[in-house]
């Protein structure tokens, strides 16, 4: 039996992805791609993996990309799995996912899945483990509005925020694998891209104060550190034992302190 979930793939230029992601899906009940105007072969590829498609065009206002398909879309299932392209969900999960449809779904309104994360090529087992919360109940969950739009660094997607959620959040234990297969430069590059949309936070108490909300506690207390880069390098390879990823480890880490890094500087550069 399908998974009564349906999935919601997001893409722009993902002909290298969005194949072996969509097998990944293949045991959910409805797949659908949100694209925005790709350029390459990414649309011909999901058409003849037999998924539904959709074209989305950003206006420049909010909602962006995934309030808008939750806002737009018309689903066959109550429940939605969001999922970037150069992501796999992996086969314990389904089993998790549909174990938790048969016994207790409506005791929640969302989902949160831990991520199996590559970096330059290499999976970590150890450091920082993100956690995203991607299993929405249809009107339960959304995304809240920031003051970024004049931002540089996220334009049509949400930024880096949990959606705000009507009720009780099950937290899963198997994992959504992530793995981009970018070179490196382009990870960089489009981290600094995202530090200047931090930046704008750290200018902006207000809107700053909104995603703090959205991120949970711990995170939000992390975000305040005025050590930030220091403190996610201690975390990540020393208390979560990154150590132990050996240089794949060591490069995350110093990696993500050098994006924390910069968004403090762009911002005090802003503020100069």
């Amino acid at each position: 039996m399908k998974l009564p979930i349906s999935a919601v793939v997001f893409t722009k230029n993902e002909e290298g992805n969005i194949e072996d992601c969509i097998r990944s899906l293949r045991s959910f009940s409805e797949i659908i791609v949100v694209d925005s105007q790709s350029t390459d072969d990414t649309k011909r590829l999901a058409l003849n993996l037999n998924v539904s498609f959709v074209d989305f065009e950003w206006n420049g206002f909010y909602p962006k990309k995934r309030q808008w398909s939750l806002d737009n879309i018309t689903f066959q299932n109550d429940w939605i799995l969001f999922v970037d392209a150069d992501e796999r969900v992996s086969v314990e999960l389904v089993e998790e996912l549909r174990e938790f449809m048969q016994n207790n779904s409506l005791s929640y309104s969302a989902g949160s899945i831990p991520i199996d994360y590559y970096f330059a090529g290499t999976k970590l087992r150890f450091g920082q483990r993100p956690k995203k919360t991607v299993l929405l109940r249809m009107g339960y969950v959304y995304f809240p509005i920031i003051d970024d739009l004049n931002a540089a660094g996220m334009g049509e997607l949400e930024g880096h925020y949990q959606p705000l959620v009507n009720g009780k959040l099950k937290k899963f234990t198997n994992r959504i694998q992530h793995n981009d297969n970018d070179p490196i430069a382009t990870w960089m590059i489009r981290h600094v891209n995202y530090a200047k949309w931090e930046a704008h936070l750290l200018q902006n108490k207000s809107s700053k104060m909104k995603v703090d909300s959205a991120k949970g506690y711990l995170a939000a207390i992390f975000h305040k550190l005025p050590l930030r880069p220091l403190f996610f390098f201690i975390y990540s390879f020393i208390v979560r034992f990154g150590f132990l990823d050996g240089r794949a480890g060591f490069d995350y880490a110093f990696a993500k302190s050098w994006y924390y890094w910069l968004s403090q500087v762009i911002a005090r550069q802003g503020k100069s």
